[in-house]
């Protein structure tokens, strides 16, 4: 395969757009410039939306390459196994060259025939010359199919699973960086109690501490070959056909599976929906950020890149850019994870329809995915936080924040409903004329008479109630090797 190979990565530069063609397959002139029509593959658009590496995974050249590569592993097994002759597979694996296809035939013959694999199955077979006879025997173009986007998934997963321990990394930094910095947790969007900002990042931590966990579990249930002939059975190959696809899998490195999968998606399914969680959670940390962004918060900034996220009519504007791409790509994989469970519900021993859904859904949700990632850590890894802000926002409540903390500090002395009670009006006193806690607390004899000023001021103070949080993220940050 290493003429296969290097042929990839000659055709990496020299790849071109073939002509398009109108709905009565005539010719149409070349664009003056790539006519991509979504983010995945625009010359504006697929930077902010995926990344080349990813993109590079799931190309046109890439794809064929994998289909060429099965056939080959195929031969050179069945060869092993006494089905065809050895120099026919050692000439199949020697001729084989995907630089040397016409790729505009192998479009117009798909276009015709509905599947990519007959029309480059008669293309390597004149390559192959006399040996070309040999060429995906005993095979179907789903097991060719299947297989190869199993060999794109492996690679597709590695870079996954390089990302999140990035991610990992950046988080744990962030988490343990900020373990005491108090700030106001937020329920319902109202402040609730304090938390630190390192407790929210460790959150976001323990996310992906699991998705990495998810990642290592599926692995073994996703990356299994397939090849089991026209209705699943084998048939063709008589009794060598276990024996066949044993070789088949171990020459692609890959598991060998109990039964054929054609009609049974779980594994595919399981794959984009893994990333729907994954971009799930950056979605999540996004909108985290973009609020904590907004003006009237202002506790944490994306990186400053001179020109990113300007508007073009408010000079002062610095708009959270990567989120806003993170979130995005997170409800469009939560699209196709919804499309992918669709398509498991196929017909008889080979689908009339969902599988094609799978063409659409898989690749789109792997370089979308990598692009989430790759904007969360640009966005993670140079986080601003301001500590002042946060402090500042901690104190907008005048001390209502830690209402629970006097309650429960004077629940031993009168009970915890009349504490509740009289904490409450406290809490009304405070609000309607604008007094601290501690003031509206200390006027009431109802209160100073079981607790004294400083010991309310104690109580009072945000940053001596933030309960575990800093423990927790000690316990998150101890929870996983990175």
């Amino acid at each position: 395969m290493a003429k296969l190979r290097m042929s990839i990565a000659e055709l990496r530069s020299l790849r071109k757009l073939s002509p398009t063609q109108n709905t009565n397959h005539k010719e149409s002139p070349m664009p003056a410039f790539p006519a991509a029509s979504t983010v995945i593959d625009s010359l504006l658009f697929r930077d902010a939306f995926g990344t080349p590496e990813m993109r590079e995974v799931f190309s046109d050249v890439a794809t064929v390459a994998r289909y060429a590569e099965v056939e080959v592993a195929l031969a050179k097994a069945e060869a092993k196994c006494g089905v065809i002759p050895h120099e026919a597979a050692a000439a199949i694996a020697a001729r084989t060259d995907i630089g040397a296809l016409d790729f505009d035939l192998l479009r117009q013959e798909t276009d015709v025939v509905g599947y990519p694999i007959l029309p480059l199955v008669h293309q390597m077979v004149k390559q192959c010359g006399e040996a070309g006879r040999y060429v995906h025997w005993g095979a179907t173009t789903q097991d060719i199919m299947d297989t190869a986007v199993v060999l794109q998934l492996r690679a597709a997963l590695e870079i996954v699973e390089r990302d999140i321990a990035e991610l990992r990394k950046i988080l744990a930094d962030l988490s343990k960086r900020h373990r005491d910095t108090a700030m106001a947790g937020r329920t319902h969007l109202q402040q609730a109690l304090p938390v630190t900002f390192g407790y929210k990042s460790a959150i976001w931590l323990a996310m992906f501490d699991r998705h990495a966990e998810r990642l290592a579990q599926l692995k073994p249930r996703v990356l299994v070959g397939q090849f089991a002939g026209a209705a699943g059975t084998l048939a063709s190959l008589g009794d060598r056909g276990f024996e066949v696809q044993e070789a088949l899998c171990n020459e692609l490195k890959l598991g060998v599976p109990a039964s054929t999968w054609h009609v049974a998606r779980d594994g595919f399914a399981e794959a984009v929906n893994f990333l729907a969680l994954v971009t799930g959670s950056l979605g999540k940390i996004a909108l985290d950020i973009m609020i904590m962004a907004s003006t009237e918060f202002a506790e944490v900034y994306e990186p400053f890149v001179k020109g990113r996220g300007a508007s073009s009519t408010m000079p002062q504007k610095r708009n959270p850019i990567s989120s806003e791409l993170m979130l995005a790509a997170s409800k469009a994989v939560r699209q196709h994870a919804g499309l992918m469970l669709d398509a498991m519900v196929q017909d008889f021993e080979r689908a009339t329809g969902p599988w094609h859904a799978e063409w659409m859904a898989i690749p789109e949700s792997f370089v979308l995915a990598a692009g989430a990632l790759h904007q969360a850590k640009f966005a993670l890894a140079g986080l601003i936080v301001d500590e002042a802000k946060m402090n500042d926002n901690l104190a907008i409540s005048r001390g209502l924040i830690v209402a629970e903390a006097v309650m429960m500090g004077l629940a031993p002395q009168i009970g915890r409903q009349e504490a509740h009670d009289v904490v409450y009006d406290a809490c009304r006193q405070a609000n309607e004329k604008g007094m601290t806690l501690a003031d509206a607390l200390s006027a009431d004899s109802r209160i100073s008479s079981h607790i004294d000023r400083a010991t309310i001021e104690a109580l009072t103070s945000p940053k001596n109630y933030l309960g575990l949080a800093p423990a927790m993220v000690d316990r998150v940050l101890a929870s996983a090797t990175r």
